[in-house]
């Protein structure tokens, strides 16, 4: 059977980053994708001029007619906009027979938020415990920690305060360290680090949404999730480095990567 991988997430109508990265970077993975959507945006590689929440009961309603026919073999959240879709996410996700990946997408590449500060205490309390995988940035584990992240021990620190709020696993991406992209792997037991250039470009969009899709996939792909990960890393490495320059500001990463599956494998 063909993989099945879901995101809930939202629009980027440019089409570097949300459900639009999220499906391209599962078709090049080889799953097939389905999106439930959770926020319509205005933007594009120079700035994010609106965001509207879908409401929460239309993307329920969604989610419930992807689950009905075709469930997937993991998920993935993006941007959730408010309160009231995490928590209904959340709650749907207490009955998910596969694995969800919870990227806390909070501020936009132009630095607008993409969620409620409400809606930040519902992640935490609501989501978390729901998480296969948890997968923030710098400012995100920040935001759902309380504690400082400025260093890869930060790092460490942060994936253990998520795993102990009921992650099953926490991994903590340092794409905006000053000397490497070192990104740092919690399962609750064992550590893993997984170092990457840093490289100077200013087209990273997308690149969180884009990664933890990869995540997913794999992850749809029966594969564990330290080899998600280390998958879905060197893919995002080399979706950075051969980005295509597109539009006039943070422009997209390269989502016709490699990702080093052999064609038709499974």
């Amino acid at each position: 059977m063909l993989p099945i991988a879901l995101t809930i997430a939202g629009s980027d109508p440019s089409g570097g980053a949300g459900v639009q990265a999220d499906l391209k970077t599962f078709h090049q993975f080889g799953v097939y994708g389905e999106a439930v959507i959770t926020l319509l945006t205005v933007q594009n590689t120079t700035r994010l001029e609106r965001l509207e929440c879908v409401p929460a009961e239309l993307v329920m309603a969604q989610l419930r007619a992807v689950l009905e026919d075709m469930p997937p073999h993991a998920a993935k959240t993006g941007a959730l906009g408010n309160r009231e879709i995490v928590e209904g996410i959340a709650a749907a996700a207490a009955g998910f027979a596969f694995p969800l990946v919870v990227d806390p997408v909070m501020i936009s590449k132009h630095g607008q938020p993409l969620i409620s500060p409400d809606a930040v205490d519902a992640v935490r309390q609501l989501l978390i415990p729901r998480a296969f995988l948890i997968c923030p940035n710098l400012a995100e584990a920040e935001a759902l920690t309380g504690l400082p992240v400025h260093t890869v021990d930060d790092m460490r620190a942060a994936a253990e305060r998520l795993c102990a709020l009921g992650a099953k696993a926490a991994l903590v991406k340092g794409g905006h360290l000053q000397e490497s992209a070192v990104d740092v792997l919690f399962d609750g037991k064992n550590w893993r680090e997984f170092v990457a250039p840093h490289f100077d470009t200013l087209h990273t969009h997308g690149t969180g949404c884009t990664h933890s899709a990869g995540i997913a996939a794999e992850l749809a792909r029966g594969a564990s999730v330290e080899s998600a990960v280390t998958r879905a890393k060197s893919y995002i490495t080399q979706a950075i480095r051969s980005s295509p320059g597109l539009g006039h500001g943070a422009g997209p990463v390269n989502h016709h990567a490699p990702t080093g599956l052999k064609a038709g494998a499974r």
